[in-house]
């Protein structure tokens, strides 16, 4: 059924660690701005922005397993490890500066 997920290219696991990536920092992102918010404090959000962002690499590490271990698909698993370790940096750049 899903013939297309079972590619085994580095573009594909770039593209498919961002849109996942992405779905999953929005779907949080919005969670947190409206249901999860602080009732001490109707203007504050639970979480910060830094933990959403870190919250959202672990569906990569998901996929990372899934196509390296289950479906020996190198390539893709390549690709998804490319963006992670891309965020990882830019996440230590943005948020740890002196």
């Amino acid at each position: 059924m899903f013939k297309f997920l079972k590619k085994d290219a580095l573009w594909f696991g770039v593209v498919l660690a961002l849109v996942v990536s992405g779905a999953t920092f929005g779907i949080l992102y919005l969670l947190n701005n409206t249901v999860l918010v602080n009732p001490q404090n109707n203007d504050q959000s639970v979480f910060k922005l830094s933990t959403l962002y870190i919250l959202s690499l672990i569906p990569n590490a998901l996929l990372l397993r899934w196509y390296l271990v289950n479906l020996k698909a190198d390539k893709t698993g390549r690709g998804i490890l490319l963006v992670t370790f891309i965020f990882a940096v830019v996440f230590m750049i943005i948020y740890y500066k002196y």
